[in-house]
């Protein structure tokens, strides 16, 4: 199978082929066309003057007005043309001396359309030593009717348009090898900015993402391809570099709670210990149990997000219910820290989410909110709308988030300075949450001031 480069340069010739030899071809039969038409143009005036003198002599014999020798300057009009009268039956009246003893041919198909008064026009390959072209006119003299005969030579019609045809060929294959050369230098600048491309994207894997396509440094379109390609790999990059540190990330938070739950069990297997201790060991085991299990499932929901798969439907959903029923489980955690936690809502609109992944995202929220506070603070749960969105804040009387760490809030395994020396935990709650949330059209952002707390509002779309 021709490659693409071969089957636009033939393509090219093609094209540029039939245009051009069209052009010629319609060229020539448009001069041909011409150079004739003069032809005839010429020979019927001739007839026609001959028709007027045969019409002022009407008292005189029929024959045809050749100037006498010596008379007068020769008639370039009559000079090389033959001229000859007939008769209504083809009999020949009068001719012209340079006629001398020939005749030019009048056939019976031809006087008929004389006697139907028609004008005849007609090429005479053999009639002479040259081809000829006639124009028959008919005419009515003294109630008599004639028909006037002019012949001239074709030879010089002939030899103009050879002369055309050597001429027009010329300047064809002159435009075709212009043509064809240039569109073969372009293709091959084009194709040789395309290679490069081609041999620069050959190179380019999983190790060295943070390299480039070469730019031709042209705003056409191979241009604009190479920087959608180079903005494709910055997003590829961006992604691998995410999926990397996910990885890594995961893998150190896995390895924690498994290396204690390791340490856990080999410290107990050691010697033989009471009931009660082996109790305590199991229950210690349990809790890490569950955090790996806490830890996996998130992961999973994660994942699951990431790659598109198909969410629950979105649903009319009352937000103040929705915030009514988080905080009612979320109640023993703060009593258990003695927390406060308060309801103030400003509106009942209903929004256009999925209850349960809704409500996973706020729980999230919230109990950062408690753990956060300090013991016998008071977390604010405010609900207020707008035109398109209803809001969900959580305000919390915490240490605060330090704006260093503000850009990074919802990376995946990101915590703070103050997160990590306040409570537990791995990083996934907020990245979570936000992926949900964004999910249904909405988002979460942050607010936190100098004098401690934080305010995660939580914009979602209302129903309807």
């Amino acid at each position: 199978m021709l490659s693409l480069r071969r089957r636009l340069i033939l393509g090219h010739l093609a094209t540029v082929i039939v245009i051009v030899t069209c052009t010629a071809l319609a060229g020539w039969w448009q001069l041909s066309r011409s150079v004739q038409g003069q032809l005839d143009a010429a020979l019927l005036a001739l007839a026609e003057t001959e028709v007027s003198m045969q019409s002022e002599n009407a008292g005189g014999s029929i024959h045809v007005h050749d100037a006498p020798a010596g008379s007068a300057p020769p008639s370039l009009i009559r000079l090389d043309r033959l001229v000859q009268i007939v008769d209504a039956d083809g009999r020949v009246l009068a001719r012209s001396v340079n006629l001398g003893a020939g005749t030019l041919p009048a056939p019976r198909s031809l006087l008929d359309r004389l006697n139907a008064g028609e004008t005849v026009y007609e090429t005479l390959p053999n009639a002479s030593e040259e081809p000829l072209r006639m124009v028959s006119v008919p005419t009515l003299v003294r109630g008599r009717k004639l028909a006037i005969q002019v012949a001239g030579s074709l030879d010089d019609v002939d030899h103009t348009l050879q002369s055309a045809a050597i001429l027009f060929t010329g300047m064809t294959l002159t435009l075709l090898l212009a043509v064809g050369y240039a569109g073969l230098a372009l293709t091959r600048g084009t194709f040789r900015a395309i290679d490069e491309i081609i041999d620069k994207a050959r190179l380019i894997g999983e190790t060295n993402l943070n390299q480039r396509l070469p730019h031709p440094g042209t705003s056409d379109e191979i241009g604009h391809l190479v920087d959608i390609l180079n903005a494709m790999l910055d997003r590829l990059e961006f992604a691998f570099d995410s999926q990397r540190r996910f990885t890594a990330d995961a893998s150190h938070e896995l390895r924690s709670p498994l290396s204690r739950l390791r340490t856990e069990i080999e410290v107990t297997l050691r010697r033989p210990r009471e009931a009660q201790d082996y109790v305590d060991a199991l229950r210690s085991c349990r809790d890490e149990v569950l955090r790996l299990t806490s830890l996996v499932e998130e992961l999973l929901m994660l994942a699951r997000l990431d790659a598109g798969e198909k969410r629950d439907p979105a649903e009319a959903v009352s937000a103040a219910v929705l915030v009514q029923d988080t905080i009612r489980r979320m109640l023993p955690l703060a009593q258990e820290r003695q927390i406060n936690l308060v309801f103030d809502a400003a509106t009942a609109e209903p929004i256009a989410v999925a209850r349960a992944a809704t409500s996973l995202a706020l729980t999230n929220l919230i109990d950062n909110a408690v753990k956060f506070s300090p013991t016998g603070g008071t977390v604010v749960v405010n609900l207020t709308t707008d035109e398109e969105n209803v809001a969900i804040s959580v305000q919390d009387q915490g240490p605060g988030i330090a704006a260093e760490d503000l850009p990074y809030l919802f990376d995946r395994f990101f915590r703070g300075a103050a997160a990590r020396a306040a409570t537990p935990g791995v990083g996934l709650g907020l990245s979570l949450s936000q992926t949900l949330v964004r999910a249904y059209g909405g988002r979460i952002t942050v607010e936190t001031n100098h004098s401690g707390g934080a305010k995660f509002t939580m914009s979602l779309p209302r129903a309807g």
